[in-house]
């Protein structure tokens, strides 16, 4: 046996479609972030790009695997989006008979689709969750009744 058989061809490798993808999911994130983070909430600027990525990367890494198989690919992004639903649950708070973290945990949610449709090569997709959930975020937010002492 060839040791060179051990290790990849590195003509195959393709570090930029990937790197591409991740900064696509990571500054669509981060714009949902900075929200987050400005709000003071639980999850913000380091949480919400790395669930991107990391659903993105999921996706990536799997698709070699499961070219042609698109069932494999739905359970994969099946457990994505359940794995980001317990993530957000945590986000969620309740105390003195009020819930608090439920627009983050959403948030985050909607992060996990930006990464799944950026790792799916769905980049519209991605941008209009990223644009929508930002505009919910900044603009409606304002519409919210302020808490009274």
């Amino acid at each position: 046996m060839d040791p060179s058989d051990l290790l990849p061809n590195t003509r195959q490798l393709a570090f930029l479609p990937h790197i591409r993808d991740l900064t696509i999911a990571y500054v669509l994130a981060f714009l949902i972030g900075w929200n987050r983070e400005r709000e003071d909430r639980s999850a913000g600027l380091r949480t919400f790009p790395l669930v991107a990525i990391a659903a993105c990367g999921f996706v990536q890494a799997t698709e070699g695997m499961l070219r042609g198989h698109p069932e494999g690919a739905a359970r994969i992004v099946e457990g994505v989006i359940t794995g980001i639903g317990f993530i957000g649950g945590g986000a969620i708070l309740k105390g003195g008979g009020e819930v608090h973290g439920t627009a983050t945990a959403a948030s985050l949610w909607a992060t996990g689709a930006i990464g799944i449709a950026v790792g799916l090569a769905n980049y519209d997709v991605a941008v209009v969750i990223c644009l929508f959930t930002v505009l919910t975020l900044y603009v409606l937010s304002r519409l919210k009744p302020k808490n009274q002492p």
